[in-house]
Parts: C-alpha cells; sequence; structure tokens
C-alpha cells in the first residue's frame, strides 16, 4: 500500500492547486509553493516540466500511487482501444479505493485507502481489503457493519464540497453501484487535469 510520507497538502501548496477541492487547503491562503524560495519568480516551464507536473498532479489525486503502479495502469490503458488519455482516467476511476471515494464513504482518497486496506469494504457481499482492485461495471460496493458507525463514514457522507457523480449509483448511505467507466469531462475534478500530458511524458 502506498504512504504519503510528506503532509498531504504539501502537494497542493507544490502545486499552487486544491487538487482535492478541500475547504482547509493551505493553497485557499497562500497560492506559492512550500519552503523559503516558494515565492520566487518562476521561470517559464519547460515542455517535459509540463508533462512531469501533470503526471505529479494526476498521480498525487489519486492518493500518491506507486510510480510503478501508476505507470502500469498507463501501459494497460495504451493498449486498450481508443484514446489512451480517457482509457487511463477511466482506469484509475475503477480502483476500488477511488470508488469508495466516489461515493462519499471517505472524506478523503488517504481514508479510502485505509477504509478498504482495514476490511471495512464489500464488493458483491465479499470482502476486499485490496485498495487498487478493479471495479466492474455492475459491481456492488457496500459498507460492513462496523464502517457504517465509524465517525470518519460518517464525516464523509456530510460533506457539502462534492457530490456523488452520476456513475456512481448510491443505494441508501451504505451501498452503491458502478454502472460505468467515466470519460475525462464525467470526473468531478476540482481543478484541471490534463492527461494527454501523462501520455505524452510516458511515450517520449
Amino acid at each position: 500500500m502506498s504512504k504519503r510520507k510528506s503532509a498531504k497538502y504539501k502537494l497542493d501548496r507544490r502545486m499552487g492547486e486544491n487538487i482535492w477541492g478541500r475547504p482547509n487547503s493551505p493553497v485557499n491562503k497562500r497560492s506559492y509553493g512550500p519552503g523559503q524560495h516558494g515565492q520566487r519568480r518562476k521561470g517559464k516551464m519547460s515542455d517535459y516540466g509540463l508533462q512531469l507536473r501533470a503526471k505529479q498532479k494526476l498521480k498525487g489525486y489519486y492518493g500518491d500511487v506507486t510510480e510503478k503502479q501508476f505507470k502500469r495502469t498507463y501501459a494497460e490503458a495504451s493498449r486498450m482501444k481508443g484514446d489512451t488519455s480517457q482509457n487511463l482516467i477511466g482506469l484509475l476511476e475503477q480502483r476500488l479505493d477511488m470508488v469508495v471515494y466516489r461515493a462519499k464513504f471517505a472524506p478523503t482518497i488517504f481514508s479510502a485507502r485505509q477504509i478498504v486496506s482495514h476490511g471495512h469494504i464489500y464488493v458483491n457481499g465479499v470482502k476486499c481489503n485490496i485498495a487498487s482492485r478493479r471495479v466492474n461495471i455492475g459491481d456492488v460496493v457496500s459498507l460492513g457493519s462496523k464502517a457504517k458507525e465509524m465517525a470518519l463514514v460518517i464525516e464523509a457522507q456530510g460533506l457539502a464540497e462534492r457530490d456523488i457523480p452520476d456513475y456512481v449509483q448510491p443505494d441508501g448511505n451504505d451501498k452503491i453501484t458502478f454502472t460505468r467507466v467515466p470519460k475525462l469531462d464525467e470526473v468531478p475534478y476540482p481543478v484541471t487535469m490534463e492527461p494527454n500530458l501523462v501520455v505524452e511524458f510516458y511515450s517520449r
């Protein structure tokens, strides 16, 4: 399981964007980068720099998945028919931890991964503790009995800053059905993601 070793919001400050759309992000107060040189004037970024930044932002948004996992997902997306950048987003949205986050079972993608790894999530009635597991169309994802009472889950369900997207169909407060693989413009990102630049980065 991937872990963020640095503060979660450090990524927000490095990117200069509130990538998870959280109200307590430091970017809401300071849009410059972290550290003593954070306010320095930045020069024009190279094409490589733009591509790397796009990759770091997308990878960070999905809970800072490992580079190995992310690259493997890209390789799978490139082998599929159709647009590679759309395929990449579709595969990332099919991760179990992301579906749990989209269902508002957890307040952050990091806590979603924790809930999955602790065995609180069931897929089609079977307990699953693998955050990177692929959720297929028609799969039913539900909370375990203990998770329904967790303060973390209750907090997430009351969050006003994000809604459950159309491709995740709720059934009460503790169960959802994954109805379809979304396209880029259907994914409720708080900031602009550029998977086309990620594709360029890996296909150099």
